[in-house]
């Protein structure tokens, strides 16, 4: 029973107009999410995007090659039905954001943090009026809560579907702040990753990259840009 996968059963993939956005359709049949519930995506641009992955499968159904439809299944499994508390999750990043912690030495290390960082603390205190503060070191620092609760308020603002975008942009970054700049088209999901990964690419130049952490660091990289796109594609601009 552990070799069995299930196979393709259908000759056409179609996307019909459902009452809360968009159905994709199997020979006529809907897709349904691993709860049973039937896939319904808002936006007709995530919907064809779906449409392909689904389309492209052989003989055998592969998920791992079907990113946006894994997405779009925990948007309404997981995160629809719990999206407060989803919210009120990634908002506690900014309690301790990535951005605010930085290394105490060497000097070289702690100028690139900086160069690097600053800006976008500035960016998130003018765009947002949340000003954060910055340590040296890991050990736990207070920010303030009037920040904090702006910047609680944009999270809890997304919906189901952006949210499940937004979750992986958090949780990879491990910064609210980049997942912010990413949503308001202020970093491209490149430069968000490259400002998440100063401290480890410091550590690269100076010992040299090991090869399985480089393929995890890419496959990263790239589950990063997809979940950008799943949260501009369910956005209705």
């Amino acid at each position: 029973m552990s070799d069995w996968k299930a196979k393709r059963f259908w000759d056409t993939v179609t996307v019909d107009e459902a009452d809360e956005g968009y159905a994709i359709l199997l020979d006529g049949r809907p897709v349904r999410t691993p709860s049973k519930t039937q896939l319904i995506v808002p936006t007709t641009e995530l919907a064809e995007v779906i449409q392909r992955e689904w389309q492209a499968q052989e003989d055998v159904i592969d998920p791992l090659t079907m990113p946006f439809t894994r997405s779009a299944n925990s948007a309404i499994d997981k995160v629809s039905l719990q999206r407060k508390a989803v919210a009120q999750m990634l908002a506690e990043y900014g309690e301790s954001d990535l951005l605010c912690y930085r290394a105490t030495d060497p000097r070289e290390l702690v100028a690139r943090q900086s160069e690097a960082m600053d800006p976008i603390l500035d960016w998130v205190a003018a765009r947002y009026e949340a000003t954060l503060n910055v340590a040296q070191g890991v050990m736990h620092i207070a920010q303030p809560q009037a920040s904090t609760q702006k910047l609680a308020h944009e999270v809890h603002k997304l919906d189901a579907f952006e949210m499940a975008g937004f979750h992986d942009l958090v949780i990879i970054t491990g910064s609210l702040v980049l997942a912010l700049a990413v949503i308001d088209d202020h970093l491209t999901p490149d430069d968000a990753w490259t400002l998440s990964r100063i401290d480890e690419s410091w550590q690269i130049e100076q010992w040299g990259e090991d090869d399985e952490a480089s393929r995890i660091a890419d496959a990263k990289r790239q589950d990063l840009t997809r979940a950008a796109e799943f949260f501009f594609l369910s956005r209705d601009r």
